[in-house]
């Protein structure tokens, strides 16, 4: 187990926290995380592709000239797959394209992704971006940046933080997400993971929920 200090909205630390090594130092299986987040980015896709076979394109339902005596090949629609504006062979159709991911599969490729931010030591905590109860962009990139500095940054709060989420939500480089949405490629997409403290016991305390419920 590993602590990292917690960082307040002056810059300052404000006491440690320890990074469970269950969740923040376990061995990456990177073909895992490949098919987690190929299967979550699969999921998202709408799936509403369409195109539209001969039989469904408009026209063509007059034979374009006689069968005999013209020279050229016989047809019969001008709707036909190799006239411009016919109909297409085996195009999209809508479909689902999600794939079942059994959710221990999905545990074990987040404490990957999660682990390996942290061994690089990518992983940070802050008590709150801003002080007081006013939201300020400003006051948070200025916190943020005195412990994230590139320009993919993942902020895990939690559900009732609307002070911080309303301070970072315009700011471009910032992916912001509650802690019980969490995921393996939203990790893997930003460069530095940066928890609040609350949000981290959040997270923290519905992995151990998760693990008692399968056992």
């Amino acid at each position: 187990m590993s602590s990292v200090d917690v960082i307040n909205a002056e810059g300052a630390k404000a006491g440690s926290v320890e990074l469970p090594a269950n969740v923040f130092d376990v061995q990456a299986n990177i073909p895992l995380m490949h098919q987690v987040v190929v299967a979550q980015l699969a999921a998202a896709r709408q799936g509403t592709a369409k195109a539209k076979s001969r039989g469904e394109v408009a026209g063509g339902g007059k034979k374009p000239y006689k069968q005999k005596g013209t020279g050229r090949a016989r047809q019969g629609s001008i709707r036909a797959p190799q006239f411009t504006g016919g109909g297409v062979v085996h195009g999209p159709v809508p479909r689902d394209y999600t794939q079942r991911t059994p959710k221990k599969m999905k545990a074990a490729a987040l404490r990957g992704a999660l682990s390996d931010r942290a061994r690089d030591g990518r992983v940070f905590v802050v008590e709150s971006f801003v002080s007081g109860e006013k939201p300020s962009t400003k006051a948070a990139v200025a916190t943020l940046r005195k412990v994230a500095q590139t320009t993919k940054v993942l902020v895990v709060l939690d559900s009732q933080d609307e002070l911080n989420w309303v301070s970072l939500r315009n700011e471009p480089t910032v992916h912001l997400i509650e802690a019980g949405q969490l995921n393996t490629y939203d990790v893997l997409v930003a460069d530095e993971v940066v928890f609040t403290r609350v949000a981290l016991d959040e997270f923290l305390g519905g992995s151990e929920k998760s693990e008692e419920g399968d056992k």
